[in-house]
């Protein structure tokens, strides 16, 4: 863990642990109600983006003190188009 986070997928799962010298944490994500349109591999990114925009979409002056005492912002960004055949993607 020499970046302070890593990720461990597995067939149950994802597994994302976050430690330095004063937390540590494990986070699991599993499938869901909201994740299963995504394949093991990328779950835990749509899993995530999607938990952090409806989290912000509460407009919940507590989650956003929360966050900012902590020191994470989450912003939705567009989806990129997929390129068709022979042309690149556009952001």
């Amino acid at each position: 863990m020499a970046d302070g986070i890593t990720i461990k997928q597995s067939t149950e799962g994802t597994r994302i642990e976050a430690q330095c010298e004063h937390q540590n944490g494990l986070l699991y994500i599993v499938p869901g109600e909201m994740s299963w349109v995504c394949p093991d591999g990328t779950r835990h990114a749509h899993s995530l983006a999607g938990f952090f925009k409806e989290l912000g979409r509460l407009d919940d002056p507590r989650v956003a003190k929360l966050m900012q005492r902590w020191g994470l912002y989450f912003r939705e960004r567009p989806l990129e188009v997929k390129a068709e055949q022979g042309k690149p993607a556009t952001p």
